[in-house]
């Protein structure tokens, strides 16, 4: 079935395009406005962009009344920001800090997180979260009601457990325990299920077959 999105309002558009791109890693972001206040939200536009720099791009929306979300707002006024990744047993406070409180409510403290410094920028990261990224601003992009954010990543914090060779920065994905946003208004997908496809090389493709 075709749908022309040109001719669809973003609402539908919105359902569309997370229904079926498919599942989303989540980006648990951690701000301090200019007073050192903190603020985290769950971002599921999101994903790394790059390695050379190290990019990653975050899709920010406005709140329902057209006002600039405390991510955003932190963000632009002090250039810094953590990632922090969800597991399965950090979705619950995940999904606390995911309401839709007034500006200025540290969500860290309403969902009950405990935290750590970070090494590189003065937003903390969440201590239950396997994965942490310390990022500086790179570029803001406004895009109509959104904002694309590109962050640099200058350190990565990442649980001892699933660093398999940390000179070779072998990391074992699967011990980390990351969902992933799927569709609707609260459905998230375990990464538990896997299968693997060996890569080719044009070569072996030109191989005669038989």
């Amino acid at each position: 079935m075709l749908f022309d999105l040109d001719a669809l309002p973003a609402a539908s558009r919105y359902k569309l395009l997370t229904s079926t791109v498919v599942p989303r890693p989540i980006a648990w972001v951690v701000t301090q406005d200019a007073e050192g206040r903190l603020n985290a939200a769950p971002y599921s536009f999101f994903n790394v962009f790059g390695s050379d720099p190290p990019i990653i791009a975050l899709g920010v929306g406005n709140r329902p009344s057209g006002a600039v979300k405390d991510t955003m707002a932190n963000i632009a006024a002090t250039g810094e920001f953590t990632i922090c990744l969800v597991t399965e047993a950090t979705l619950a406070a995940m999904n606390i800090t995911a309401a839709d409180f007034e500006a200025g409510v540290d969500e860290v403290a309403q969902a009950g997180l405990a935290t750590l410094p970070s090494t590189k920028v003065k937003p903390p990261r969440l201590a239950d979260s396997p994965v942490a990224l310390e990022c500086t601003l790179f570029q803001t992009i406004p895009i109509g009601a959104h904002s694309l954010v590109l962050g640099q990543v200058r350190a990565m914090h990442i649980r001892d457990a699933a660093v398999m060779d940390p000179a070779k920065c072998y990391i074992d994905s699967p011990a980390l325990g990351l969902v992933g946003r799927m569709h609707g208004a609260g459905w998230y997908t375990r990464r538990d299920d896997r299968l693997e496809v060996k890569r080719v090389t044009a070569a072996q493709l030109a191989e005669p077959k038989g």
